[in-house]
């Protein structure tokens, strides 16, 4: 990764570029998840382990001001499966996942958030429809017929409202690009991630709208979600972070109109 806006940063000692390729890599961003992120990780693990032999998760702590650099190191000790880089300081979701894929060795390279509101079991099925199908990218899709979800009707608002500015700026034939599972074959996203312009929550709609300009067939899939944030806690999606993605969304419109 690019360190040249890094203060300070780690990875663990079995996390090598040069290793055996695994089957499947899975990225879990973290951003002050302390609380929860080593349960969680181990559990996915678990999960993981069920469907596929091969595999690596790495995670990816984006300068976090809690303890969660402390519990990924627990749980990557109690692992080694787990894998981890870490930095400082913050620099958005997006350059987080990038900076997981630069890593990554894997035919088939997953993208999963860290609260595990989404059951990475579901990868089982995204990978047997990627195979199927022959598809290079399969994605989680809170508007799909058959999703069943637990989740604020707010969220449900804006997922549509979104969906519909983005079928009108890209033309995307998919309903949902922001839902946090999402499955690619390893050589495509390496590519598709190469000279990104946004590091925040637009980073998916750049991914899969240069996808979509290239000519890779992307699947949806149906998912189940079980919203967990309690709402003491602080979302992620505060009214800076949403004026910061429509920026970015027309950002990515002009530069792919180039």
């Amino acid at each position: 990764m690019d360190t040249g806006n890094v203060l300070e940063f780690y990875k663990s000692d079995n996390l090598n570029e040069t290793e055996k390729k695994n089957c499947l890599c899975v990225i879990m961003p973290a951003y002050n998840e302390g609380m929860h992120i080593r349960e969680n990780i181990l559990k996915a693990s678990e999960i993981i382990s069920g469907f596929v032999h091969n595999y690596r998760i790495i995670v990816v702590n984006d300068g976090s001001s809690d303890n969660t650099f402390e519990e990924i190191s627990s749980a990557a000790k109690a692992d080694s499966k787990i894998s981890f880089i870490s930095y400082k300081p913050n620099q958005g979701k997006g350059k987080a996942i990038t900076n997981g894929v630069k890593y990554a060795n894997a035919d088939y390279i997953a993208f999963l958030d860290s609260d595990l509101e989404l059951n990475p079991i579901m990868l089982k099925g995204f990978l047997r429809a990627m195979k199927s199908e022959n598809a290079d990218i399969v994605i989680g899709s809170k508007l799909h017929k058959d999703s069943k979800l637990e989740y604020p009707l707010m969220r449900r608002i804006m997922s549509i409202g979104y969906y519909l500015v983005l079928k009108l700026m890209f033309r995307l034939d998919i309903k949902d690009t922001q839902t946090g599972i999402k499955l690619f074959k390893g050589s495509v996203i390496k590519t598709l991630t190469e000279d990104m312009i946004t590091d925040g929550y637009a980073y998916d709609i750049e991914i899969l709208a240069k996808a979509n300009k290239a000519g890779c067939k992307i699947i949806e899939m149906p998912i189940e979600l079980k919203f967990k944030r309690e709402r003491k806690e602080k979302s992620r999606i505060s009214l800076k972070t949403s004026i910061k993605v429509f920026k970015d969304t027309i950002k990515i419109k002009k530069a792919l109109n180039n």
